[in-house]
Parts: C-alpha cells; sequence; structure tokens
C-alpha cells in the first residue's frame, strides 16, 4: 500500500450522560493507506461508527465530546480545524456512506435534487453540468433507467437501488476517503453482493481510499486488504485480511472466527463467547475483554495491553505476546 491517507491517533471519544461518563473509544489508533481497503470489525456498541463519525466530527456535542488524539488526513488534523474548513472537506474530500440509506435522504426531495445539491456544493459546475454527473455516476453503479431514477422520491426506490445511489451520490465529488458504515446490512444477500462489488470496482477504478465498517466477517474477508479488530472502544488486533483470518493472535479475534459455522468442515455447531460485552461507563481494569477470556493470567486484570508487532504488518494488544516474543 501507499503512503498513510489517514492516520487516527490515540483518540478518545466520551459520551457524558446521567449514568454516567461512556468512555466509547480510548486511545484508537489506525491508518488507511491510499488506494486500500481497510475493514473495520467488531461487535455491536464496540465503537465503530463513533470512530467513523469522530474522523467527519458530526458527533452530536452535548452528549458526545473528543476528547484526546489526533486524527491525520494528508498530514492535517482535522480536530484543529473550523467549521468552515472542515466543510469544505466533508463530502468533498471524505465522504460517507450511513448503513440506513432512507435516513440519509431526505424524503421530500427527489434523488436528482439531492444528488445535484451535493454536486454544485462541491464543485464549481452549472446545474446542467452536475445533472450529467449525476447520470454517468447512476450508470456507473449499474442504476436502471437512471433519467428515471432523478425524478424518483427516496420511498419509491428499492433498499438496493438506494444505497446504490447513496454509493453514486458519494463517489460524485471524487473523495480521497469513503467511510462506509455498514452499508450492506439491511440488504438481502444477493443485492448486497451486488452492490459490494459495485461498491468495490468504483473505489479500486478511481483510487478511493475505504475505512469499510462491518460485523460480518464474511463480507471483511471478500472485500478489505487489511482489517482492524475492535473491543469495547478498543482496537485490539490489526492485520493484512488473509494473514488474520489464516493466523488470529487475539482470544476474541479467534472467538470471533469460531463463531462462524462451517458446514460440512467439521463444525458445523456454533461457538460462543461467554460473557457478554462490558458497559462502557464502568469498563474492567487492565485487559477489557479479561472478563470473558479463556486465556487470562495474572497481568490482564490490572494492565492495559498496547498492540506489538506479532508478524509482519501483523500488531495484538494481548498480555499473551510480550514485548520480547511479539516482536
Amino acid at each position: 500500500m501507499g503512503a498513510a491517507l489517514l492516520e487516527i491517533r490515540d483518540l478518545s471519544v466520551q459520551f457524558f450522560t446521567y449514568q454516567g461518563v461512556v468512555r466509547a473509544l480510548e486511545g484508537v489508533s489506525l491508518s488507511v493507506s491510499k488506494g486500500e481497503i481497510l475493514g473495520l470489525v467488531g461487535e455491536t456498541g464496540c465503537g465503530k461508527s463513533v470512530l467513523a463519525r469522530a474522523v467527519l466530527r458530526v458527533i452530536a456535542d452535548p452528549p458526545g465530546r473528543i476528547t484526546a488524539g489526533r486524527v491525520l488526513f494528508k498530514g492535517r488534523d482535522l480536530l484543529a480545524l473550523d467549521r468552515r474548513q472542515m466543510r469544505r472537506i466533508r463530502g468533498n474530500e471524505i465522504s460517507m456512506i450511513f448503513q440506513e440509506p432512507m435516513s440519509s435522504l431526505n424524503p421530500v426531495f427527489t434523488i436528482g435534487n439531492q444528488m445535484m445539491e451535493v454536486i454544485t456544493l462541491h464543485q464549481r459546475v452549472s446545474r446542467d453540468e452536475a445533472r450529467g454527473i449525476c447520470l454517468d455516476m447512476l450508470r456507473q453503479v449499474r442504476m436502471p433507467d437512471p433519467e428515471q431514477v432523478l425524478a424518483k422520491y427516496p420511498h419509491e426506490l428499492s433498499g438496493g437501488m438506494l444505497q446504490r445511489a447513496m454509493i453514486a451520490m458519494e463517489l460524485s465529488c471524487r473523495p480521497d476517503l469513503l467511510l462506509a458504515d455498514e452499508p450492506t446490512t439491511a440488504l438481502d444477500v444477493t443485492v448486497q453482493a451486488q452492490v459490494l462489488t459495485i461498491l468495490e470496482e468504483l473505489t479500486r477504478e478511481s483510487g478511493v481510499a475505504v475505512l469499510f465498517i462491518s460485523h460480518d466477517l464474511g463480507v471483511i474477508a471478500q472485500l478489505c486488504d487489511r482489517v482492524a479488530v475492535m473491543y469495547a472502544g478498543k482496537v485490539i488486533e490489526t492485520a493484512p485480511v488473509t494473514e488474520l483470518f489464516a493466523a488470529p493472535r487475539h482470544p476474541y479475534t479467534r472467538g470471533l472466527l469460531h463463531a462462524i459455522p462451517l458446514i460440512g468442515q467439521g463444525r458445523e455447531e456454533l461457538a460462543v463467547i461467554p460473557g457478554s460485552v462490558p458497559r462502557l461507563i464502568d469498563p474492567p481494569p487492565g485487559c477489557r475483554f479479561h472478563p470473558r477470556c479463556g486465556n487470562r493470567f495474572a497481568p490482564c486484570d490490572r494492565e492495559v495491553p498496547t498492540l506489538l508487532k506479532a508478524a509482519p504488518g501483523h500488531w495484538v494488544a494481548c498480555h499473551l505476546y510480550t514485548a520480547g516474543e511479539a516482536s
């Protein structure tokens, strides 16, 4: 991969609620290179979507607040920019596809009006030129009858067509980075495969870097170059996708992979990770996974593990790998 396009360094996000302070992200560090598709995987509530929203600085304040860290995009710290500078970056240099397209589109405006508004806002083109860009992008996402789609309202399109329209809209300004927050979760398997194929083809052709958020390891294996695994607000393992699936190091990652049913390969029953995800208002001390871990030992409930190099390009935050063993 090329040079890092996005570097997240020791990022922490907290939500201040009546019940207490929710430590949604704590000391998260990862990077996305130019042209790379990085998968971000983990259970619901681990902080994946919060991380994407923190990059774009669209976390509602109150109750949320970025309390520490840096988000470097093309060498600039996005957390140090003012609101006007961030507005220039959102949608133009960094775009985001949300999990539910219907909640991202205005129901009282046509698809064409909303797509053209995005294009004219970020590019110096006329309304007619913007319409031409819209039609071209809809054809690229293999939308049937793009002329008719421009005149339709969101409720008149199926889930798969809406998600294709969202992909076309977010890529229309040719961003450098695309944040995709579980964009195929609400789709059936056939439509999901079509949307993933389209997304991969368009991003590979244009060289767009992608941070792809999902809880589906099958989708991650199909689409991504590298994977970062999150647990309870922390990144606990990163590796190339083939390396992660072939030789997972963290007990939590192993648990996730063992929970995938493999029919006809001697593992037809689902494995279960014991216990439940901790409450981030009061996370356990030390390693946040230790109450559920069958490999825990003395340091796990006292010391927070740091990411150590376990193999070339493979990093893991686990006390099973001491600094000497991991390097």
